[in-house]
Order: structure tokens, then C-alpha cells, then sequence
């Protein structure tokens, strides 16, 4: 003993860090992701709940003249519309989050448990959202597709090809490439190897490199099987008859636009429940607002030797 006591000279780490106040983060959650989707898309508040898409039956059956005859005689037309137009119903994405009353009032310094709990449950009903947008079967974009829109890669791995018939299906005003990480990483081994870079754009506080100036968005939930994915180009906005979000504005309890957290009360257990609802669906107005490319490699690259 008494040689122990010779050999420490100061207090030690471990004892001083009793004393110590540690610095704390919030939650760490690895699958929160940028969600780019969301923020590039057009909202349109859908106060019913119901977005009908009204569609021109037949556009070339609309009859002018140019000729230098008497305007007396001019062609009469009309413009006909579709009977029976789409409708689209605002999906729900929930969870119910519960918290111990117990929890809550004793250990929610320097942190709120109760918010930390909702702010983690938001983050991930968003992050549902987005692949819902892109993937969901009623109305996600990879569902959206006109079959005259779906186009094959020329080689196999995404190409400047490729991208420019993109572009030539969506030429009117188009917004932005949205694909999967591991595609933009093969997008740009094909041009470092064509000897064409592309350049990059700060949109959002962020860099994006762009091809014929259209930025490519990065998005996890665009889905990679057998090595393989899809890359879709866009055009959004209802005034240029593009690609629209749609949520339901007002809502009680409003978190965010579309988004609600509700107290449901506490249980015979002591635990407060909290529902938290996400209501959204998209809609493209029109068939040349989105074109996919299907079937692109992303494994089938060349080796670069330095």
C-alpha cells in the first residue's frame, strides 16, 4: 500500500473526470440523408386533400389559320378535355411515438427527451417520404413514366450519351438529374475518361457537378439491384406543366409544411403518446416532364492505370 500511495503523485484521470462536465451532442442517427428531393420539388397545397389533374383530350385537333383570307371566314375550334381526369390522394405516412412520463421529467436536461424522440421520428417519416416520392407504386416517379420516356443506356455504364437523350426527352425546361450516389460516381469515371470533367454549381449551399448545366441530384433511395439503377431526369413546376409535390396544408398540430405532431394523451402506463403524420403524394402533369434511364451499370467501369 504504501508503495502505491509513493508512486501516485496527482489525481488521476478517472477520479477527475467525475468532477468534470462532459459535453453532450443530440442523437446521432447515420440514415438521415440531405433529402435534395423535397427541397427541388415544387409544392402545391392540396387544401381538399384531392389534386385532379385536368388533361387536353386531343391537342392537335385544335384548328387556326394563317392564311390572309377574310376573317369572316375563319376556322371556329374548341378545346376539348378529358372525362374522366386522374385524381390524386394525399398519402399518410405515421408512427406513434411514446415517451415515459418518468423519462421526460427526469432526464430531459440538457436535452428534451420528448423533442428528441418527434425530431428523430420526423427525420425518419421524411426520409420515408422521399422514397416514397421516387418509388411508391401509385404515384412515385419510377411509376410515373410514359413508356415513350424510358430510354436504355448505349453501353452500359451512364454516359454523356446518355444523359444528352435525357435531355432531348425532357427538353423544355428541364430541372435536374436525380440518381443514385454510386451513378454520379460512375457518371464521372466515364467523363474523366472521355476527357470531359464537368463543372460544378453551389445550389443550397452545396456542390452539385452539373451536365449541360443541369444539376445531378443524389438521392439513396433510388434503388441498385444486381449492380444496376435507374437515372431520372425531371422538369417541375405546374406553370411549366412539370413534376409537383402536393401536401396538405393547415394542419392541426402543423410541425412542418404537411407534417403534424399530435398529443394523443398518456396511458394507464404513464407513457404520453405523440402522432406524428406526414400527408404528400406527386404528380406529373404531363408525359415529357420525366424521362428515366433504365438498366445502368454501375460495376462495369474501366480500370485506370496511373
Amino acid at each position: 500500500m504504501e508503495d502505491k500511495l509513493k508512486q501516485q503523485t496527482s489525481l488521476g484521470d478517472e477520479a477527475a473526470r467525475q468532477l468534470a462536465i462532459a459535453t453532450r451532442t443530440v442523437p446521432q442517427m447515420g440514415t438521415i440523408s440531405p433529402r435534395w428531393l423535397t427541397k427541388f420539388l415544387n409544392w402545391v397545397p392540396v387544401e381538399s386533400g384531392v389534386y385532379r389533374l385536368n388533361k387536353v383530350k386531343d391537342a392537335t385537333g385544335i384548328e387556326v389559320d394563317c392564311s390572309s383570307r377574310d376573317e369572316k371566314v375563319l376556322p371556329q375550334t374548341f378545346v376539348d378535355y378529358i372525362d374522366n381526369p386522374r385524381e390524386y390522394n394525399l398519402a399518410a405516412v405515421q408512427t406513434i411515438v411514446g415517451v415515459h412520463t418518468r423519462i421526460s421529467d427526469l432526464y430531459s436536461k440538457p436535452y428534451n427527451q420528448i423533442a428528441e424522440q418527434v425530431r428523430l421520428a420526423v427525420e425518419t417519416i421524411k426520409e420515408r417520404q422521399e422514397s416514397e416520392l421516387i418509388n411508391n407504386k401509385d404515384y412515385g416517379l419510377l411509376h410515373s413514366v410514359a413508356p415513350s420516356q424510358i430510354i436504355k443506356p448505349r453501353l452500359g455504364p451512364p454516359t454523356p450519351d446518355d444523359f444528352d437523350a435525357l435531355i432531348a426527352k425532357v427538353w423544355k425546361e428541364p430541372g435536374f438529374f436525380l440518381l443514385h450516389p454510386e451513378a454520379i460516381a460512375a457518371f464521372g469515371r466515364e467523363c474523366t475518361r472521355r476527357g470531359v470533367p464537368p463543372p460544378t454549381v453551389s445550389l443550397f449551399d452545396s456542390q452539385f457537378i452539373t451536365w449541360r448545366g443541369i444539376p445531378l441530384i443524389p438521392s439513396d433511395k433510388l434503388p441498385i439491384e444486381n449492380g444496376k439503377s435507374k437515372i431520372i431526369l425531371l422538369r417541375t413546376g405546374e406553370s411549366r406543366q412539370g413534376v409537383v409535390g402536393l401536401f396538405q396544408p393547415s394542419l392541426q398540430g402543423e410541425y412542418s409544411p404537411g407534417l403534424s405532431v399530435r398529443f394523443m394523451g398518456i396511458n394507464d402506463r404513464a407513457i404520453a403518446s405523440y402522432l406524428v403524420s406526414l400527408y404528400c403524394s406527386l404528380a406529373v402533369l404531363v408525359d415529357d416532364a420525366v424521362a428515366v434511364l433504365e438498366d445502368v451499370d454501375l460495376t462495369n467501369y474501366y480500370e485506370y492505370k496511373y
